[in-house]
């Protein structure tokens, strides 16, 4: 039978090795909740691969071609804002469109706004976004995350061409076109090649199926008659 002191030293031998075990752990766990760092020069994605990972398999090398780097994606022609109810478009290259993007944490948008259009409020779950505003003007912000006095604090800045705003990751953002006769264009690159996007609105009333009425009449405090209506409006996606 163990004394107690040597008791005791294998407890403080068990402990030495379980903190800094812990500590590895939480580390890996915090890096792989980022997309997946490239361990090689590239990894194009495979996307008719039957395989599930975490973003996509890589291409046999051998069989990888300049193309798989390139897309004509006429990001310097003017999107059609006509057909979006909040008077905009957002032509999003990921990697769902540009294969070697895959495992390099990263992608853009052009943004095209109509006269008092609108990229309605939402978040990107898996990417901070930097925007610089190529045309016209823009008003923009981002709402912080719950914090300890209870409030929800807004940043807001009007940008005008050539400024540059940033968008903490996850947290809800919005930028709105004040012009009432003139377009506006913003280019933004993002920190995932898919870096997901959700639309507030979109999603709380014309999730499918529906949110119950229930809930949402008491989370936003109103009648479940206001519910109901928002719930029976077309609620589009003004991605493509």
């Amino acid at each position: 039978m163990l004394d107690k002191q040597k008791f005791h030293q294998l407890n403080m031998a068990s402990s030495n090795f379980f903190l800094p075990t812990a500590l590895i752990a939480l580390v890996a766990t915090q890096a792989m909740a980022f997309d997946p760092s490239p361990l090689q020069d590239f990894c194009v994605a495979d996307r008719n691969s039957p395989v599930h990972v975490n973003g996509f398999p890589c291409k046999d090398a051998k069989d990888v071609n300049v193309d798989d780097f390139f897309l004509e994606a006429n990001l310097d022609k003017p999107m059609d804002t006509t057909k979006s109810k909040a008077g905009s478009n957002v032509t999003l290259i990921n990697v769902m469109k540009l294969a070697g993007l895959n495992t390099l944490g990263i992608s853009m948008a052009r943004i095209d706004y109509a006269p008092k259009g609108q990229n309605p409020p939402h978040t990107h779950p898996r990417a901070t976004e930097i925007l610089t505003v190529f045309e016209g003007t823009l008003y923009v912000g981002f709402v912080t995350s719950n914090q300890a006095n209870r409030e929800n604090k807004l940043f807001t800045k009007t940008l005008n061409k050539g400024d540059v705003f940033v968008f903490p990751q996850g947290l809800i953002h919005f930028q709105f076109n004040p012009s009432y006769d003139k377009p506006a264009v913003a280019i933004a690159a993002l920190s995932s090649q898919n870096p997901g996007a959700i639309t507030i609105a979109n999603a709380v009333f014309g999730s499918n199926p529906p949110i119950s009425d229930d809930v949402l009449a008491k989370a936003f405090q109103v009648d479940k008659k206001a519910v109901d209506w928002l719930q029976a409006q077309f609620w589009e996606n003004n991605h493509n």
